[in-house]
């Protein structure tokens, strides 16, 4: 069974697309979960009219911001495999089929993706070259390049990821931290998602960092003080 992750808030220009380009690779048992953090567009009515059974959506009492949005999510994901994706992407069409043969060997896999502009224009053809994308447990605490909309992860990342530490600098790179310190992970050169980057984003994922050294010392700070942590989670679910 898969779960698909989406984090909602006012995403009426795109959600369409996106899951329109998801449904289509699920089967009857699947599932999309929608958590949604207070829309105030017509984000919920869209979801709604397409009466999917799959789709379930979950709306925040109170605004979480993204990290606590994903978090919802999968706290309600039932899952054996957990694809994150965000409201204004669109999968290609052999996104699920090339991720699920790669979890077959691999607890997380991250996809290579094309980023595009609002109207799918090409940006990069690759962000893992303009990222300069790196495997590795050391690298990615250097150099992130966790990125959540092209992941793939089985169930058990989970018992060590939930709940989420509250000052992690984002949800998809303490994922990622978490997978290269007990399991292993696996980037795959294949271009399975066009991201869309236009001015409503939440991330700036595909331009450099603007963050003060400082920052980026607290950044890194913020994954490695939850070491400790991890290792009593892991030893609670052994």
């Amino acid at each position: 069974m898969i779960s698909v992750c989406i984090a909602t808030h006012n995403g009426e220009k795109y959600i369409k697309a996106q899951l329109d380009s998801i449904l289509c690779q699920l089967e009857g048992e699947d599932e999309v979960i929608i958590s949604d953090d207070h829309s105030g567009d017509h984000t919920i009515d869209i979801i709604t009219h397409y009466n999917d059974q799959r789709i379930q959506i979950y709306r925040n009492e109170r605004r979480r911001g993204v990290i606590g949005n994903f978090e919802n999510a999968l706290n309600h994901a039932k899952g054996d495999f957990i694809f994150l994706a965000d409201q204004d992407d669109v999968w290609k069409e052999n996104k699920v089929r090339e991720c699920m043969e790669n979890l077959k060997n691999d607890a997380l896999v991250i996809s290579d993706c094309a980023v595009v502009d609002t109207d799918l224009k090409l940006i990069h053809p690759s962000f893992f070259a303009h990222n300069h994308t790196r495997k590795g447990l050391v690298q990615n605490v250097r150099h992130n390049s966790y990125i959540g909309c092209c992941m793939a992860f089985r169930r058990i990342l989970l018992q060590h990821c939930l709940p989420f530490p509250k000052q992690i600098p984002m949800h998809d790179i303490w994922i990622g931290f978490v997978a290269g310190l007990f399991h292993t992970t696996c980037f795959i050169p294949q271009v399975l998602v066009l991201y869309r980057r236009h001015g409503d984003n939440i991330t700036s994922t595909s331009r450099r960092s603007d963050n003060s050294m400082w920052k980026k010392i607290i950044f890194r700070w913020n994954l490695i003080r939850y070491i400790p942590l991890l290792f009593l989670r892991k030893r609670k679910n052994s």
